[in-house]
């Protein structure tokens, strides 16, 4: 028994079981989390936890799972969220991309752009996911950052740029334009809501960039002390394009250019060679692995991806789910599911992405990816309070005997009950506490059929709808 008077904390959370995601990836049975303000400051045995602490408020319970937010380190939260599922899924790369992913993002107006990222939000919070990173908002971040502060959700944005590509016009920057793009977004949206929302140094990438933007992208991300992020390499459009222009790879010619470095992060990655990984691995720059956008855009991931291989470099291989017409989903424990899985049927080793690395991908890797390793990813005093129960009195969660296995395996983001952001509890019961969820969904289905209206792209579903 302690002679000192308990402590004051706003927040003590209970759970059956508590991963943890420490150094030591500690499981905790019967524990619990204290926190006060946006700050986590004690994690052990609940009896503990309640004989050193007493709190405004009890969360969780004997029926919960407690972990760590996840990190979801690549989503287009605008152009698709409000457009989910009216690409045909038989489309290849080039096609989905710029015969109908671009025309449907040129006519969002800022109204639908504003709920098309609280939607993604929304999303990713109820399934578990506390921090994003943006794949680029197409083209009114004030009104996006407005959304996303009210919803609660912690993340890094930035807006669509580029400077090659000539259509469609809406899209038209000059290189010094694209550049004031950037330094615009950095001034104004540096830090919002206490450093929850951000601005990124963000392009496009893929062959849409002019050297003199790469250089002027990075160059404002080191300077202002940010990330730099793009797609690159899903299919064989990139390196065909770079060897077609510069004689040489896209990771060689980044690298020459400067670009490869520890704060840059690299969406997709999957058509690359063994001497483009090695300069991967030695820049310290972290991959975005977007498993099922692979599999539907038939990416050939399994065949020619070199994810185990990352891995065995150091490469810090984080998770995303990319768009709503490429996942359609933005439930990371959905796409962690198949990181798992993908390379042990590929490889035919049952031992590639074990459950407990995939996590730790969804995880720690994401956080790192986010350059927020000390702050997020893990349920560690001194972290941020981003805490996710899972309820387990759910038919995907019993019997409970392994933790990881059901994480990874059994569960997904439909059985999270609560979740905490910055320490405040921004899902309750399954439900955003945050925003009028029925008005959402009404919007959602008002602005999702003027957009795919507006843009005069053909209905393709094949059952017909009468």
């Amino acid at each position: 028994m302690s002679d000192h008077a308990p402590e004051h904390v706003d927040i003590i959370v209970d759970a059956w079981q508590v991963v943890t995601m420490n150094a030591d990836r500690d499981i905790i049975r019967q524990g619990a989390v204290a926190v006060r303000g946006s700050t986590i400051v004690a994690v052990g045995k609940a009896s503990d936890i309640h004989q050193r602490y007493t709190a405004d408020r009890v969360l969780g319970g004997d029926r919960f799972v407690l972990t760590p937010g996840m990190v979801n380190t690549h989503i287009h939260i605008t152009g698709e969220p409000l457009t989910r599922g009216y690409v045909p899924d038989d489309t290849p790369f080039v096609e989905n991309v710029f015969e109908w992913l671009c025309p449907l993002y040129s006519v969002f107006d800022a109204a639908e752009e504003r709920v098309s990222g609280q939607l993604a939000a929304v999303e990713m919070l109820r399934s578990g996911t506390t921090t994003f990173l943006e794949a680029g908002t197409i083209r009114f971040l004030d009104e996006v950052v407005d959304g996303l502060i009210e919803v609660g959700i912690r993340g890094r944005v930035g807006r669509w740029v580029w400077d090659l590509p000539p259509e469609p016009s809406v899209y038209r920057q000059s290189t010094d334009a694209a550049i004031a793009h950037l330094e615009h977004q950095l001034d104004v949206h540096a830090s919002h809501a206490d450093g929850r929302i951000g601005a990124w140094s963000i392009l496009v990438g893929h062959t849409t960039c002019s050297d003199p933007l790469w250089k002027a992208a990075k160059a404002l991300s080191d300077e202002r002390g940010v990330g730099m992020s793009f797609h690159m390499s899903p299919a064989q459009l990139d390196p065909d394009g770079f060897i077609a222009e510069f004689g040489q790879r896209p990771m060689v010619h980044l690298a020459e250019l400067g670009v490869l470095d520890h704060n840059v992060a690299m969406t997709h990655v999957v058509r690359i060679d063994d001497a483009e990984l090695a300069l991967i691995a030695e820049s310290g720059a972290s991959v975005a692995h977007c498993p099922t956008t692979a599999l539907k855009v038939a990416y050939g991931v399994t065949q020619v991806g070199k994810f185990p291989e990352m891995v065995q470099r150091g490469v810090n291989v984080s998770i995303g789910t990319d768009g709503n017409n490429a996942s359609n989903y933005s439930d990371l424990m959905r796409a962690t599911y198949l990181v798992a899985g993908l390379f042990k049927d590929a490889r035919v080793d049952a031992q590639m992405f074990p459950a407990e690395k995939a996590y730790e991908m969804a995880t720690l890797g994401g956080a790192r990816t986010m350059l927020m390793q000390d702050e997020i990813g893990a349920l560690v005093p001194g972290m941020k309070a981003d805490l996710v129960l899972h309820d387990t009195d759910r038919p995907e969660w019993r019997p409970l005997l392994n933790v990881m296995n059901q994480l990874v395996w059994s569960a997904d983001g439909r059985g999270v009950h609560t979740v905490l952001v910055d320490g405040k509890v921004v899902v309750e019961d399954g439900h955003c506490t945050t925003i009028d969820e029925e008005r959402m969904w009404a919007e959602a289905q008002r602005m999702g059929e003027s957009i795919t209206a507006r843009s005069g792209l053909p209905d393709k579903a094949k059952f017909p709808t009468w």
